[in-house]
């Protein structure tokens, strides 16, 4: 399966986003109520200035302690992004995530951002893959 076909499957397609001056206090609330892992930074989305994911803030904790919450986002994102391309298949992103221990990428076509995968839709996607091929294979041994 590519990237494009498990972008158009995604029961939630709107990417979550934040502002890079917003308060790392400000993301997580957004985080929380949203019930997702990472937002995509900047002003204007199809163009990200970088991500923010709960390991991100979860690490900085550690180190800093709670005034950690009143930083801008832009001091926690991470700039240098890793992104794939609609045509990218589950498993080059599988491999890249697992590679970078990261689990949200930007798709990009050209140097615009469509959409956000997380390792989940991508491992639902695979799973998905794999068990039609399963069925295949049973179908062609079973004589239908």
């Amino acid at each position: 399966m590519i990237v494009g076909q498990i972008l158009k499957g995604k029961a939630i397609t709107e990417t979550a986003g934040v502002a890079p001056d917003a308060t790392v206090g400000d993301a997580v609330a957004i985080l929380s109520q949203k019930r997702i892992g990472a937002l995509v930074v900047g002003t204007d989305l199809t163009y990200p200035d970088g991500i923010l994911s709960e390991r991100d803030v979860v690490r900085e904790l550690g180190r800093q302690g709670p005034s950690v919450l009143d930083l801008p986002v832009s001091d926690l994102m991470t700039r240098k992004l890793i992104t794939c391309r609609p045509d990218h298949t589950a498993l080059e992103v599988l491999e890249q995530m697992t590679q970078g221990r990261f689990r949200h990428m930007p798709v990009m076509d050209g140097d615009k951002m469509i959409g956000l995968v997380s390792i989940g839709d991508v491992v639902k996607a695979r799973l998905e893959e794999l068990a039609m091929e399963r069925n295949a294979l049973e179908g062609m041994i079973m004589g239908h």
